[in-house]
């Protein structure tokens, strides 16, 4: 005994479709991240740079965020083009900050390790 379809489905959705392939029905999904200020505030460094803070953050939080904050003075591009670039500066340190106030209870240790695991994935991007 098969089970009845629920709410709205039709029989003929609920079985497999014998012709091979399913119907397509010509539908295009995109799929876009929104970061928040902080994480959009991740500078796009050259690849070692951002291999370097990855490490620094591994072993001393918020190190490698700190020193990531240095290379938007240098001129390094981030996903907040209508911000000023002491205003992003300012939004890396207080993510050092955060890192390192709270790596005392481990969620700035774990935070700040997947800074740096952004860091090398934009700069890979990049």
């Amino acid at each position: 005994m098969e089970p009845s379809p629920k709410d709205g489905e039709s029989a003929a959705a609920a079985e497999p479709s014998r012709g091979g392939t399913a119907p397509s029905s010509g539908v295009v999904v995109q799929v876009r991240e929104k970061k928040g200020p902080l994480r959009a505030a991740i500078p796009y460094m050259p690849f070692p740079v951002a291999v370097i803070c990855l490490f620094l953050n591994t072993f001393v939080p918020g190190l490698g965020t700190f020193v990531s904050a240095f290379t938007v003075l240098c001129g390094a591009r981030t996903d907040l083009p209508d911000r000023h670039m002491c205003c992003v500066f300012w939004l890396n340190i207080a993510a050092a900050l955060i890192q390192i106030l709270t790596a005392i209870v481990m969620v700035g240790w774990i935070m700040s390790i997947f800074w740096g695991m952004d860091m090398v994935i934009l700069a890979s991007k990049y």
